[in-house]
């Protein structure tokens, strides 16, 4: 974190032809208000010194005994260190002292109450504001209605998406869909007219930071394309764990403002049945495997009783042979244990899920596109210079043991090599999951990762490979990805899997129309 600040600094001010600390002022008044954390921390930077010299300088990166120096620059010459790292080179070397005083970013004033808010996000996966507690919010980020449907009544615990509609919702709206009251032509409740036998159905992802759609917006450090603008959404992207599911593949629902554009599997869903609308929930984080799903799984939000059936995706398409260790093919997932966790979580959703749900299986990725089309070309931060490449960044990740996966951001061929064997054989034991289990309450299918298929098509489109990952962490899958393999997956089930989409409602137009002269949104 710090040589990513100290180095977006450094640009600003050769980029602005301006002094250090006129370029630290700038990026501070860029940054929302009780964002502006880096006041605490810049004090230092001055003359040749690059972002590595001043953060160790600083003591907030530090090298342990016995482990290399960790570097994202080409370090400076011994002597010209030690002359670096003299007190005279600093600006106000008291401020040392005060920073290093601080244990973690949340420690900063006006930063300790949200980091609590995101600390029970974290801890739970439920929306922070539930007052009602049927785990559907009216705030859209902390696990709110950017990432579950939007309750439409915060102080009922009985209405909220997905549910199926009580006495046809004469009354009020029950399950958040928009529809609702009586047509005074015939006295037939719409939902009764409109979706009686309409196969409605929400769309669950059970996922990984891939799913919930992690980004870090490029500008934020790309010194060329930065301005006040650049850092308007930072408030949303901190309090969504710098995670976009309401732009994502499977759940997204609103237009992207982050590059390219949205589809997902709930608007071609809500599309085909307008009775379908706001049943989603993306039960996904940062980090996710199989292995840790068992207990995210337990935030879903479906009464098997009460409720539609859904389309679950599952889909952790990395984390179970992505980690950040030296020894990282002892830490992945076997396939034992990937069988035994994925046959648990399926338990768990028979237990969970209304009869006549959908589960989809989706296999792993294979992650030698990302070492294959990154690791020659600029980072954001390089671009400037031209002096930090994507392979000097994996270096740098794996050298401080926080590599998101030291398995494939290696120049190790045979490592690479080794954990899309290691892939291979996980998505096979799904593969077989599909092929052999039945459950009580729903069927289920496997399909791969649509990668090879996403990259035709985007290269029929005139794209190259290499936007198809984040340009920032350059591990993810882009927006442009998303959306493409999102008409790749429904074209699959289109023509393989029908039943599962659910029939087209005829009544769409009308449903809209009604809406409309409702005034509804």
């Amino acid at each position: 974190g710090c040589v990513l600040v100290v180095s977006v600094i450094e640009q600003l001010a050769q980029w602005h032809n301006s002094t250090v600390k006129a370029a630290m002022e700038r990026l501070c008044n860029y940054i929302p208000g009780k964002y502006q954390i880096i006041r605490h921390m810049l004090c230092c930077i001055d003359r040749e010194m690059n972002a590595d010299v001043v953060c160790h300088s600083l003591k907030l990166c530090k090298q342990d005994p016995g482990q290399p120096l960790c570097h994202l620059y080409a370090p400076p010459k011994p002597c010209r260190l030690c002359e670096l790292m003299h007190p005279s080179s600093f600006f106000f070397l008291p401020l040392q002292k005060s920073f290093t005083g601080f244990s973690s970013v949340c420690a900063f004033p006006l930063l300790d109450n949200l980091c609590e808010k995101i600390k029970y996000v974290m801890r739970n996966k439920l929306p922070f504001e539930d007052l009602d507690g049927d785990r559907f919010s009216t705030f859209p980020t902390l696990r709110g209605y950017h990432w579950r449907g939007r309750d439409c009544n915060d102080k009922n615990s009985t209405v909220y998406p997905g549910r199926r509609p009580e006495n046809w919702d004469a009354k009020s709206d029950s399950n958040c869909n928009g529809i609702w009251g009586v047509d005074p032509k015939d006295g037939i409740p719409y939902e009764e007219k409109f979706c009686k036998g309409a196969d409605s159905q929400g769309v669950v992802l059970l996922g990984d930071s891939a799913g919930a759609h992690f980004h870090i917006p490029p500008e934020w450090m790309t010194v060329t394309q930065m301005s006040a603008k650049s850092f308007a959404n930072l408030p949303v992207a901190f309090t969504d764990e710098l995670d976009w599911p309401q732009f994502s593949e499977i759940t997204g629902f609103l237009n992207s403002t982050i590059g390219g554009w949205t589809d997902s599997l709930y608007l071609r869903l809500r599309r085909r049945n307008r009775c379908n609308h706001r049943d989603l929930q993306n039960i996904s984080q940062n980090g996710g495997s199989s292995g840790n799903l068992l207990s995210l799984i337990k935030s879903l939000a479906r009464n098997q009783l009460l409720d539609n059936p859904a389309i679950v995706i599952y889909a952790t398409i990395g984390n179970d042979v992505c980690n950040g260790n030296r020894d990282t093919l002892a830490h992945m997932t076997t396939p034992k244990e990937m069988l035994s966790n994925v046959l648990q979580a399926l338990r768990y959703l028979d237990s969970r899920l209304p009869n006549g749900s959908h589960v989809i299986l989706t296999g792993l990725v294979d992650g030698r596109f990302l070492w294959d089309n990154l690791h020659d070309r600029y980072h954001p931060l390089g671009q400037l210079n031209r002096d930090v490449t994507y392979s000097q960044l994996y270096s740098f990740l794996d050298c401080l043991q926080v590599s998101p996966c030291s398995g494939w951001l290696t120049p190790n061929e045979t490592l690479r090599n080794l954990t899309s064997e290691r892939a291979l054989q996980l998505s096979s034991v799904l593969k077989d999951i599909a092929r052999s289990e039945k459950f009580a309450n729903f069927d289920i299918f496997y399909m791969d990762f649509p990668l090879r298929q996403t990259a035709e098509e985007w290269h029929k489109m005139g794209g190259e490979p290499w936007q198809l990952i984040e340009p920032v962490d350059g591990f993810h899958p882009s927006q442009i990805a998303a959306a493409l393999g999102t008409s790749i997956t429904w074209q699959k089930a289109l023509h393989e899997w029908p039943q599962v989409l659910g029939k087209e409602n005829p009544f769409n137009d009308q449903i809209e129309a009604l809406f409309k002269d409702q005034g509804g949104h």
